[in-house]
């Protein structure tokens, strides 16, 4: 087996709301992609030129405009196509100016040129995502994972300690406890997780500690 990972990837945190976009790339081809490209673009250009990647897609985890807002600007620049998320937040997508103007980010409606549903793959480079579409938090969230690096890049489902706030406009707690429990935790305990604030950690960790969907917790539900 080779010693090279196949993967790598950075967190860049952007916006106010200190949301954590990733750059990840395929090292063979060092072609990547980010995923939820708030804002700070100059900031995120220069992350990936730093480390020497062609950036091939943007990808979505979910519409809210600390994720997405200015996605739709970066994808111009660059000239490459928006994949994700799933339509149910579209909803999410057509608002992001007027939520722009509310949170003084800026906020773009854009298409995405791919919407994603759960059971789709998505490719980088070599590399091949599995995509979870994972609701509660907004409709239309969806979850990546690349199973080789047993790496996940949850959004706002799951943070360490907590999980997403379901609040918003068509969120739905139970829905959101569904999804984590029933589409993240059977990809492994071993799988570490980039989430949309704060540090990584890993779902066997959450599923020991994390106050809301710890197995204890849930107990037989």
């Amino acid at each position: 087996m080779s010693e090279t990972q196949p993967l790598k990837a950075a967190i860049i945190p952007v916006t106010p709301l200190q949301q954590n976009c990733t750059l990840f790339w395929c090292t063979a081809t060092m072609r990547g992609a980010f995923v939820d490209a708030g804002g700070d673009l100059p900031r995120l250009k220069a992350a990936a030129a730093q480390h020497g990647v062609t950036i091939e897609k943007l990808l979505v985890t979910h519409g809210h405009i600390d994720h997405c807002g200015s996605t739709a600007v970066l994808a111009k620049e660059l000239g490459v196509p928006i994949e994700g998320p799933h339509p149910d937040d579209r909803f999410w997508i057509d608002r992001l100016g007027e939520d722009g103007a509310k949170y003084g980010i800026h906020g773009e409606p854009f298409e995405p040129d791919r919407w994603l549903a759960n059971g789709d793959t998505v490719t980088v480079g070599d590399l091949i995502f599995d995509v979870y579409h994972c609701p509660g938090h907004t409709p239309g969230h969806v979850v990546f994972h690349h199973a080789p690096s047993s790496l996940a890049i949850v959004g706002d489902v799951l943070f360490q300690g907590s999980i997403g706030r379901t609040d918003f406009p068509r969120g739905n707690h139970a829905d959101l406890v569904e999804a984590i429990t029933t589409r993240l935790w059977p990809l492994g305990d071993q799988t570490a997780f980039v989430p949309g604030h704060g540090p990584m950690s890993t779902f066997g960790h959450e599923r020991k500690s994390n106050p809301f969907v710890a197995d204890a917790v849930l107990g037989d539900r």
